[in-house]
């Protein structure tokens, strides 16, 4: 067996749209099977945001999951994580709820400094970052608990131990994502598996109607009214994203606005830090906005950040799939033009 699997786009054989929810369901059911046939996987563990996509893809695997993991950024809005808790213990699982060793405060203020590299002894960041500060916040706030967490359940047994992170990237989320996006990847002794990969908007959708409850009564809280119902994080509805992480780097224009009007107390910390930034002198001090000077070159997005924007530089995988003849030239055509040469 292969040391890496790769997950294929379906575009090669059968079109996402054309598939029904069984079939796609089958499909991620056969993804996650794949790798336990080619992998000595000691743990499963789904990856729970709190978010529309997580709560599906944790609500399809429950069953077959060792347990949960949450990470507490210290950023979110603290509903969401009580949500994930009171789901995860409706379930009856496990919840590791993860916490960055260093905080989003003394990254912003300077306080963490690098140690190895030429940078050593210097802050690995400095104030509200941006697009370009986006992969040191995911690396430090998202990737290090999640390594930690690996650590501590393989201990030094790499390779013959390995553990499945279950997460719910779609291809359907965003271009970026379509050609970015993996059924699998390993990393080292990480296998990260993202079975929902080739679910569609419309497949989401049906899955939704399918398993939440819309009975005409006194719902029971997170929409938990039956065994098998799929929870509804209320957050999710008011501001349409988990909320688990609020680093700001892609944030909207008016985004803290919007969640202090909802969530006053989720956005009390980012003001107050506003003022603590500005009172020490660095440029960067406004939450969610771009720092300003000459804009730097953007590293890519982390595999848990689904809903941040494009990021430049990385690499692009339809190329790959077309000279490997997994797409046609035509789909490619079809998946690089812009709205503009759509509507032509």
């Amino acid at each position: 067996m292969a040391d890496r699997i790769t997950g294929r786009p379906p575009k090669a054989e059968t079109e996402p749209e054309a598939m029904t929810l069984d079939e796609a369901i089958a499909h991620s059911f056969a993804i996650y099977d794949r790798v336990l046939a080619a992998f000595p996987v000691v743990a499963t563990v789904g990856l729970f945001s709190g978010g529309n996509d997580s709560v599906v893809v944790n609500h399809l695997f429950r069953h077959r999951v060792d347990a949960i993991a949450h990470i507490n950024t210290g950023t979110g809005i603290p509903e969401t994580t009580q949500h994930v808790r009171d789901v995860v213990a409706a379930w009856g699982l496990r919840l590791h709820e993860l916490h960055p060793r260093h905080s989003y405060r003394d990254l912003v203020l300077g306080n963490v400094l690098a140690t190895r590299g030429k940078n050593i002894g210097r802050p690995v960041w400095k104030g509200f970052p941006g697009p370009a500060g986006h992969s040191v916040m995911y690396r430090r706030l998202k990737d290090e608990p999640l390594q930690r967490l690996r650590g501590q359940i393989i201990g030094k047994r790499g390779r013959s131990r390995n553990v499945v992170y279950l997460g719910g990237m779609r291809w359907a989320e965003t271009d970026r994502r379509f050609r970015n996006a993996e059924e699998v990847d390993r990393e080292g002794a990480l296998i990260w598996v993202s079975p929902i990969v080739h679910w569609t908007d419309a497949h989401m959708r049906e899955y939704r109607a399918r398993h939440r409850c819309t009975l005409p009564h006194q719902h029971a809280e997170h929409l938990l009214c039956t065994p098998n119902a799929l929870p509804l994080n209320e957050v999710t509805v008011h501001l349409h994203m988990s909320g688990e992480c609020l680093c700001g780097a892609f944030a909207k224009p008016g985004e803290l606005d919007e969640i202090e009007y909802f969530y006053p107390h989720a956005a009390k910390p980012h003001r107050e830090l506003e003022r603590e930034v500005e009172a020490a002198g660095l440029t960067a001090c406004k939450w969610g906005q771009r720092p300003p000077g000459p804009r730097s070159r953007r590293r890519p997005a982390g595999r848990l950040c689904a809903k941040c924007d494009g990021i430049e530089g990385q690499a692009d995988l339809l190329a790959d799939w077309r000279e490997s003849g997994l797409i046609t030239d035509a789909q490619f055509a079809t998946f690089t033009s812009t709205d503009e040469q759509r509507a032509a």
